[in-house]
């Protein structure tokens, strides 16, 4: 009973702190303005960003759009799940077995993360117990001998994708990784991933744990209008308080035009995963996620170019439909 009435407050109490809920199911979700991510661009820019440049220069929609057989890039897909979404509009552009549930790996991190961004002060210490310290790769090989900051797992869990420091979080925001992971669930489903079940903080292969491409890309729709998440999720690379170095697993950010932030994941039950979100000047905003994948970048690349294509040809014909109803009202 104690447990209900717990999970039931944190539930209520997420619902305030990390987004508006009345807008959550509005369909049209606001991506963050240009002052925003040029605030992004900046802070990224402190933790590397600017290594990065250098090596660039060097439903809704519900009904899933058909995988586009024609397209000689799509073919080259190995995801066994894929799918490419309108990041305002949320409607899909492309998929492929888009609703099937998989083991999600470590992109279900994201949920970890936004979770502890909104419930834990950034200068909060957090102790570690000898069940997080003991996880397996990826980690940050936390001492359990010590308390760390809250500020630096949480950039260890989103950038460097780190186990021991996503049980840590856990631990200390529900008591435990297993209630934690009911938290998740319920954040996820709030968001409208109602496919996605979570028995781990670390997206490491449990029985009954799973998500799906759609409900990867519904999550990630939403902690991208976080601005302090999505800055989090632009850097490529940060130096933790007692001076140790996080370098992002998202190698999207310096591989491929546009890319805001992402996560990746891999486990041999999963395969590859990834979620992120992307934009270009002139096109709009896309959230791709996939799973199952063989060639993850390659995939991510293809899926990517195809989105904005996509999206530039549905904008084009919607303002050529506005065009003809003025046409004709005149």
């Amino acid at each position: 009973m104690k447990k209900s009435v717990f999970l039931c407050l944190v539930s209520f109490l997420l619902s305030l702190a990390v987004l508006d809920a009345p807008r959550l199911y509005s369909g049209q979700v606001p991506v963050l303005d240009k002052g925003a991510k040029q605030r992004i661009g900046a802070t990224a820019g402190s933790g590397g960003l600017q290594t990065a440049r250098a090596e660039k220069s060097a439903s809704q929609g519900r009904a899933a759009a058909s995988p586009a057989a024609g397209d000689p890039s799509l073919r080259k897909i190995s995801s066994r799940s894929a799918i490419v979404i309108d990041a305002e509009t949320g409607e899909t552009l492309f998929a492929k077995d888009a609703d099937t549930p998989r083991q999600p790996a470590s992109t279900i991190k994201v949920l970890t993360g936004m979770i502890a961004l909104k419930s834990l002060d950034e200068l909060e210490w957090v102790p570690v117990s000898r069940r997080a310290s003991d996880m397996p790769r990826s980690k940050v090989y936390l001492d359990p001998n010590k308390s760390y900051r809250a500020n630096d797992l949480i950039n260890a869990v989103l950038l460097a994708s780190a186990n021991d420091a996503s049980v840590a979080l856990a631990e200390r925001i529900a008591g435990s990784e297993q209630d934690f992971a009911e938290m998740m669930t319920l954040r996820a489903s709030l968001w409208g991933a109602k496919n996605t079940v979570c028995r781990t903080a670390t997206g490491l292969t449990a029985k009954g744990q799973q998500s799906t491409a759609r409900d990867l890309a519904l999550i990630f729709r939403h902690v991208m209008q976080d601005e302090q998440f999505a800055s989090r999720m632009h850097r490529v690379k940060t130096r933790t308080s007692y001076g140790k170095e996080l370098h992002n697993h998202n190698k999207a950010l310096w591989r491929v035009e546009g890319a805001e932030g992402g996560k990746t994941g891999y486990t041999s039950a999963a395969r590859q995963t990834y979620v992120g979100q992307f934009t270009r000047e002139g096109v709009g905003t896309i959230v791709v996620a996939l799973m199952g994948s063989e060639s993850m970048w390659s995939d991510v690349e293809n899926l990517v170019d195809y989105g904005f294509a996509k999206q530039k040809r549905v904008k084009s014909a919607a303002m050529g439909l506005r065009g003809n109803k003025v046409a004709l009202a005149e």
